[in-house]
């Protein structure tokens, strides 16, 4: 079992490499231009893909390897107070956008993750985000789902095991927060 499941991470990494390099450098271009202009980025996922928002999150506020000033990351997925009562007085899919909507300014970057491409609370957000002049980047698995119409850029992991595409999305995190570092 443990040789099989490294065995379906290796061949899927290596599907990553040989088709999403482009998209993935154009990625860390767009985060690191966010930076470079001071501005945000805010990011928000469901589940697992929350807990990737908040670990992308984090390596931005803290640091990924090299030491270096703090920078403006914020998970959307961490204000419990936000989320309940948004989603108490609003809706759960409109968690996400009401919070861009308040934190969001022209030149921002959204990070919507989503292993379907399809959470509403996350399609919902990018609307928000392009309404408030952000940019927006999708990371999502099997087709994109429709999140593929609603982003500047979806880095579409070509798998239908969540557990394989939420391990690319970190992996594309973390080569993001490089690219970040790299800057510095």
């Amino acid at each position: 079992m443990v040789i099989e499941e490294l065995k379906g991470h290796q061949e899927l990494l290596q599907k990553v490499a040989d088709t999403l390099t482009a998209e993935i450098e154009a990625a860390c271009e767009m985060i690191t231009s966010v930076i470079s202009n001071g501005n945000k980025v805010l990011l928000a996922g469901n589940g697992g893909s929350a807990a990737d928002a908040q670990h992308i999150a984090a390596e931005l506020t803290g640091r990924f390897v090299k030491n270096r000033k703090g920078l403006p990351g914020i998970a959307l997925t961490t204000d419990t107070s936000a989320l309940t009562s948004i989603a108490n007085d609003y809706g759960y899919e409109y968690v996400f956008s009401r919070q861009v909507e308040a934190l969001a300014h022209p030149g921002d970057l959204f990070i919507g993750i989503s292993t379907s491409g399809n959470s509403q609370g996350i399609l919902n957000a990018f609307g928000a985000a392009k309404s408030a002049g952000c940019k927006t980047l999708g990371l999502s698995g099997r087709d994109g789902g429709k999140m593929n119409g609603l982003c500047e850029l979806n880095i579409v992991i070509p798998s239908d095991v969540t557990a394989r595409i939420q391990e690319m999305h970190i992996l594309i995190g973390h080569i993001l927060c490089k690219a970040v570092d790299d800057l510095f």
